[in-house]
């Protein structure tokens, strides 16, 4: 064996140590949760192994109302905000003038804390008894009726949660997205315009092959985002969001250790595997498409 063939080892070890305390190890003590029944965190005992944990949340209202919520949000927000993202992105990219000024203001939301964003958003739809919300003022000019976004009917207050959330990822998307256009080598545009390629085929057989890793990317970490949502959540309906009937995945995790109905840690473990399971089978499912939609130089 060659003499120097430990020091890559050497050097990753500080990760693969890192990496085994905080994430493999974390792991395996939520499969170890998830699986013992009646336990309890004050004496830390449990009674049995089974899969009563994971049967208990699959039937609970809270969770299924959770889960609904999650996969609405992820399958409106994330081709949404990637679509838009790119069409701004190849706005700015033939922009000139003031270019990176443009780049700078769109960039901005995404320094801002999303806490202080949501409670603007709230702010913004939020109907009191003073005034119908800026939003509902707006509607009022074209003659509808205002709407409770905030409190009122389930699918006005899904467009806040979604009109928020591709709010907040866009200036991320727009940044990947326009670095990416920005390194597409100009010789293929200058061949396509001597053969007199209209600008949509341009970019159906230019650009977007050229970018589609990091559309790729987008997408895979859109879709692990919008199921982790959460903090969010809060910041527009408040800490009750079972109430509200607008809780995430994420959220019924953390009630079931920390909320109103806590101290069930193995509820809260299987919910997050159910939750692990679901995310690796939609990024496995999306590796796969990507074999052929996704084209590497």
């Amino acid at each position: 064996m060659d003499k120097n063939s430990w020091k890559p080892w050497l050097y990753l070890l500080p990760a693969l140590v890192f990496l085994g305390i905080f994430m493999v190890y974390p792991l395996f003590d939520v499969m170890m949760y998830s699986v013992e029944e009646g336990y309890n965190s004050a004496s830390q005992t449990f009674y049995g192994v089974g899969k009563y944990n994971y049967s208990y949340v699959l039937r609970d209202p809270y969770f299924l109302q959770a889960l609904k919520n999650t996969f609405i949000l992820v399958i409106i927000t994330v081709p949404l905000s990637t679509g838009i993202a790119l069409l701004i992105s190849v706005g700015l990219n033939s922009i000139k003038p003031l270019k990176e000024l443009y780049q700078t203001v769109y960039f901005l939301p995404y320094v801002t804390n999303t806490l202080a964003v949501g409670l603007v958003f709230m702010i913004l739809f939020k109907k009191t008894p003073y005034s119908e919300g800026f939003v509902n003022q707006i509607i009022g000019f074209f003659g509808a009726g205002p709407v409770d976004f905030i409190e009122g009917p389930y699918w006005a207050k899904m467009f806040v949660m979604c009109f928020y959330t591709i709010w907040v990822v866009l200036p991320f998307k727009i940044l990947i997205l326009t670095s990416a256009l920005a390194s597409v080598n100009p010789d293929y545009y200058k061949a396509a315009k001597v053969d007199g390629t209209s600008p949509g085929r341009t970019f159906l057989r230019i650009t977007l092959p050229m970018i589609s890793p990091m559309v790729f990317y987008l997408i895979i970490t859109g879709f692990i985002g919008a199921f982790k949502a959460y903090s969010d959540v809060v910041a527009i309906f408040g800490t009750d969001l079972n109430a509200a009937g607008m809780n995430t995945i994420v959220g019924y995790v953390y009630d079931m250790l920390y909320g109103d109905s806590g101290g069930y840690p193995s509820y809260a473990s299987a919910a997050a595997l159910i939750l692990f399971a679901i995310v690796l089978t939609i990024t496995c499912i999306n590796l796969l498409i990507s074999r052929k939609t996704v084209h590497y130089t």
